[in-house]
């Protein structure tokens, strides 16, 4: 089953909807680590039992990004969800992978090392970009951690990829990392590295406010003084561009086609890093899939239109579901 929705944001509901990373309600949500086999992971969620008796989920966010893409999303959902998320190895508060592993399957190996210490499984799991591709893959190998899946603007092989991606394609070109670091910042300060990137991922970086931008700031500062925070965003561009690579059952398109459970997909029009081309193939290939669209989005649906998008998860989840929602 497929259908599609399209809806519009303005500048209005983005402003009404602003929060995000570090505007969590105080005493809610707590960040702890946790020991998993290979790596130690930064977890984010409820920090009392308001939440009990609510379905699990699970949030994974994408390339250089961290739970802290989830906030918003999280917090419109706290009263649907016991929702938590978590910090790939290497990313946000995490620490890289003790063997190194920043493959597609090295995360996902992460991810379901969570779930299984936890107990939490089977989760309602959402994924964005690399965290799209790393939540298809876990839903393809174990399937009993999963309950349904919600994948906004995932990783999936595009061939050609958009000419906007190209730059993030060349990260996994080898030799990146000593090639970057010789290149000549061009006078460029921080709030500049950080406003190009805020552009590539928002489909009107303008609308961002002055104190969301600042925070973006102060983590892009924070992650640049990481000795490690580098190698990580190389290693893990280059494990996506293998996973496009990969044939046979390994192949991201023959695991999707693998996934039983109900899919939520999630498009943005103004999207410079995944094509909105690729929803078409993505809903041919999922066995029972749900399309959004959403016009004046980009590559992070859930920072730019959380309410938007939580509108649509929330009768998503109702579907999937069912009675015991109640």
């Amino acid at each position: 089953m497929s259908t599609e929705q399209q809806e519009t944001a303005g500048s209005g509901e983005w402003a009404e909807a602003a929060g995000g990373p570090g505007a969590r309600p105080a005493g809610r949500w707590d960040t702890r680590t946790v020991q998993v086999p290979g790596a130690v992971l930064a977890v984010t969620g409820p920090t009392a039992d308001h939440s009990a008796g609510l379905s699990e989920a699970l949030f994974v966010h994408g390339l250089g990004g961290s739970s802290d893409n989830w906030a918003d999303l999280m917090e419109e959902l706290a009263g649907e969800v016991r929702g938590e998320a978590l910090d790939l190895p290497g990313f946000g508060w995490s620490a890289p992978p003790a063997d190194g592993n920043l493959s597609v399957t090295g995360h996902v190996r992460a991810v379901i090392g969570y779930l299984e210490s936890s107990g939490r499984g089977p989760v309602h799991l959402f994924g964005n970009s690399l965290g799209g591709a790393v939540a298809v893959r876990l839903a393809a190998l174990r399937p009993d951690l999963v309950r349904s899946l919600t994948l906004i603007s995932p990783a999936l092989p595009e061939l050609p990829p958009q000419r906007t991606a190209l730059p993030t394609g060349l990260l996994a070109v080898p030799g990146a990392t000593r090639l970057i670091q010789r290149i000549p910042s061009g006078g460029r300060s921080v709030e500049q590295a950080t406003d190009g990137l805020l552009d590539l991922v928002y489909g009107n970086a303008r609308e961002i406010p002055d104190d969301r931008r600042e925070q973006a700031v102060a983590e892009y500062r924070r992650r640049m003084a990481l000795p490690y925070a580098l190698q990580v965003l190389v290693g893990s561009a280059r494990g996506i561009v293998t996973a496009y690579t990969e044939r046979g059952d390994q192949a991201l398109w023959r695991q999707a086609e693998r996934v039983e459970v109900p899919v939520l997909l999630v498009y943005g029009l103004r999207d410079k890093l995944v094509s909105y081309r690729s929803a078409a193939r993505a809903c041919a290939a999922f066995r029972d899939a749900r399309l959004l669209v959403l016009p004046e989005s980009g590559h992070v649906a859930m920072m730019e239109h959380p309410q938007l998008v939580a509108r649509s998860v929330r009768e998503f989840l109702r579907e999937v579901d069912g009675p015991a929602r109640g």
